[in-house]
């Protein structure tokens, strides 16, 4: 396995938590202007979750890996974005997909009595290309 190194999110939380996975998931992006990526193809998609906060659940953990696991592969895994509702009006650009991506797992943190945060989100798309996704402090709890 290759150790991938992500930007740093400058915090003060006493902990930080970064879970890596990866999807296949095919797109297309509707529009000319997108040359050959109006055409559908698929990626393994590379994502890196940070999560940081101040206390730990009853088991110790800052949030479950399993769970973050089941809220992103789970959902993505092995599908077309474009079907997804959230790219019903928007194409399912990397960034969109990160942004997506934060949205449900910050959505999930909230109902947690630790109250973690998602700090960033990153997706990698190619070897070569990443998006990181950065919520401002005010969409944060």
């Amino acid at each position: 396995m290759i150790q991938q190194f992500y930007p740093q999110v400058p915090h003060s939380y006493r902990y930080e938590l970064n879970k890596d996975m990866h999807l296949a998931a095919a797109h297309f992006i509707p529009d000319e202007r997108a040359g050959q990526c109006q055409e559908m193809h698929g990626h393994t998609y590379f994502i890196n979750l940070t999560i940081a906060g101040d206390s730990l659940d009853e088991l110790g953990f800052l949030v479950n890996f399993k769970r973050l696991k089941e809220i992103v592969h789970k959902r993505y895994d092995h599908t077309l974005l474009n079907d997804h509702e959230e790219y019903e009006a928007v194409a399912p650009t990397t960034e969109r997909v990160a942004e997506q991506i934060w949205k449900a797992v910050q959505q999930e943190l909230v109902t947690l009595p630790n109250k973690p945060n998602c700090l960033q989100v990153v997706v990698r798309e190619t070897p070569t290309s990443y998006v990181v996704y950065r919520p401002k402090a005010e969409e944060l709890q």
